[in-house]
């Protein structure tokens, strides 16, 4: 017994047509619903005028190079942040930021626990963290970002 041919219809070619489209459609909404849900906010309020500041953040960077600090940043088991610092009997402060603005900022100070070795008041909650340091000592000034998971 001899099998006809199909043939080739508009309707295939609608078919296939309106599945491909659907296809981009659905990964374009999914790509989207992703990047809102996950972008934490504004970089910079204006990036014009963050522009011009641009050079004196770079002498910024530069004058804390030549004070010739170097730390480390930790949490303990009960996630106190723990900053190890080659500097003794600097006032230090920071701010925890969650990257995504999912949650409240924490201040935090950090008192010498040991000479070189700065602990924080308070724990920080479970997560990944992004800490803001103001370290000042003998009228040298350092402003640090580090991440703590």
């Amino acid at each position: 017994m001899k099998q006809q041919a199909r043939s080739f219809t508009g309707w295939h070619m609608t078919a296939i047509l309106v599945s491909f489209f659907a296809v981009v459609i659905a990964v374009n909404v999914l790509m989207a619903t992703f990047a809102v849900r996950s972008f934490g906010g504004t970089v910079v309020e204006n990036s014009y005028v963050a522009s011009q500041k641009f050079n004196g953040w770079l002498a910024q960077a530069r004058a804390q190079e030549k004070l010739g600090w170097r730390d480390e940043v930790t949490l303990d088991t009960a996630r106190h942040v723990r900053m190890t610092l080659n500097v003794h009997g600097a006032r230090m402060s920071a701010v925890a930021q969650h990257p995504l603005g999912r949650s409240p900022d924490i201040a935090l100070h950090l008192h010498e626990a040991e000479p070189g070795l700065y602990v924080s008041d308070r724990a920080l909650p479970a997560g990944r963290w992004q800490v803001r340091f103001d370290i000042r000592h003998d009228g040298g000034e350092e402003h640090l970002l580090r991440e703590v998971d």
